[in-house]
């Protein structure tokens, strides 16, 4: 197993942490508010904590001041570090960010459905299966919601789960396992950390930390029981890239690179399922000295800016899109007011941004300039244990 020597959290869990999954009872959750503010919206955050503890919250968000107010929370198993919903938002789908499973070799992932009524009723366990890898960090959905897709990142691997008719999900029949390594420290295997469908539905593709690599898939090859990969982009040897984000036309994407704090625009053939480069920036100021790896990123949802976290300047940078050729111009760095931005989102009506701070417990809100894309702090946060993951109901 190869140690993470930027992240005590993910070294410790990966020590000690059991899938604890056996024997869990129906979970309560909640989802949207009947009857209730225009302005309020629903959070659920994926944490680290524990497979005796609660481990996925549900937060209310105040769309006016920027307050969270938590909900409720729920025992979910080990680490549910990250959560994807369906587009109904009838199921939840979660990964047990773990290194065994039911005495193997893997982490898990779990589905729930959610209540009818939101905020009256229970999370619904439908079933739990192995990642087939350890450490799973990302899960979604192809298109037709037919396949979950799922990264495991100690494992270096990615897996295809099917989706049941009722939302549960079934042992997975699509694997693949990546080879190689790249030059940096962290890359002595292969770590794939994220695992999505393109717009069009055609490709899936996973990025891969360790060996410097974006894999495509076709999601017809799939569907007909395969996981046959191409190389659909190389970064610089050592970038460690980590996520990836299509624009809202689905003619360009943006790569974030965690271990050498950039961002790689790029020109997406959705025909061939590859991409080409437009340019590469850096996610950090120019005079800053200290260590820092950047973590997650996201457009605007009219695609004219675009987000990435910071961890160790502890930033989210702000660049405006040229919507002619792609290329990005910095905007802004703006503190995240607290520790180690590992995961954010912003609300649906773009006027919000929600960044979790793993280490200092802490997510904060801050508001959109919609005009220049620029964040302001709220001044309303919440504590929450190690959050991982913020998907907004």
């Amino acid at each position: 197993m190869t140690a993470i020597r930027f992240s005590a959290s993910r070294r410790q869990f990966l020590r000690t942490a059991g899938l604890g999954l056996a024997g869990i009872p129906l979970l309560s959750c909640a989802a949207s508010l009947p009857g209730g503010s225009n302005d309020e919206q629903l959070l659920y955050v994926g944490t680290n904590a524990g497979a005796d503890a609660e481990s996925i919250f549900l937060y209310r968000l105040n769309g006016t001041t920027g307050a969270l107010t938590r909900v409720r929370g729920y025992r979910a198993g080990a680490n549910p570090t990250y959560l994807t919903l369906d587009k109904k938002r009838r199921y939840l789908y979660a990964v047990n960010e773990t290194t065994e499973y039911e005495g193997q070799p893997s982490g898990g992932v779990s589905a729930f459905a959610l209540p009818r009524r939101p905020t009256e009723g229970d999370l619904t366990l439908l079933s739990r299966q192995a990642s087939r890898g350890g450490a799973p960090c990302y899960i979604s959905l192809d298109a037709p919601e037919k396949l979950v897709l799922v990264a495991n990142y100690v494992g270096g691997n990615v897996a295809a789960l099917p989706v049941q008719p009722n939302g549960g999900i079934g042992p997975a029949t699509l694997f693949d396992q990546h080879q190689g390594k790249g030059p940096h420290a962290n890359q002595t295997t292969p770590h794939a950390h994220c695992f999505l469908p393109d717009p069009a539905g055609r490709f899936a593709f996973s990025v891969d930390l360790g060996t410097d690599t974006v894999y495509g898939y076709p999601l017809a090859d799939a569907r007909l029981g395969q996981l046959r990969p191409t190389v659909a982009f190389r970064t610089k040897p050592g970038a460690g890239p980590r996520h990836l984000i299509f624009t809202p036309d689905g003619r360009r994407a943006y790569l974030i690179s965690e271990l050498n704090s950039t961002m790689t625009a790029l020109t997406y053939d959705a025909t061939q399922g590859t991409f080409q480069e437009i340019e590469v920036v850096s996610t950090l100021p120019a005079d800053f000295t200290g260590e820092s790896y950047c973590a997650d990123v996201h457009l605007s949802p009219d695609g004219r800016f675009l987000y990435g976290s910071n961890r160790g300047h502890n930033s989210i940078v702000v660049f405006a899109v040229d919507q002619g050729s792609g290329r990005l111009r910095p905007v802004q760095h703006e503190s995240v007011l607290g520790n180690w931005p590992r995961n954010f989102t912003l609300t649906p009506d773009g006027q919000m941004l929600l960044v979790a701070n793993q280490r200092s417990n802490n997510i904060v809100s801050f508001r959109i300039d919609k005009s220049t894309g620029r964040l302001t702090p709220t001044g309303q946060s919440a504590e929450v244990p190690t959050p991982m993951c913020l998907v907004m109901r």
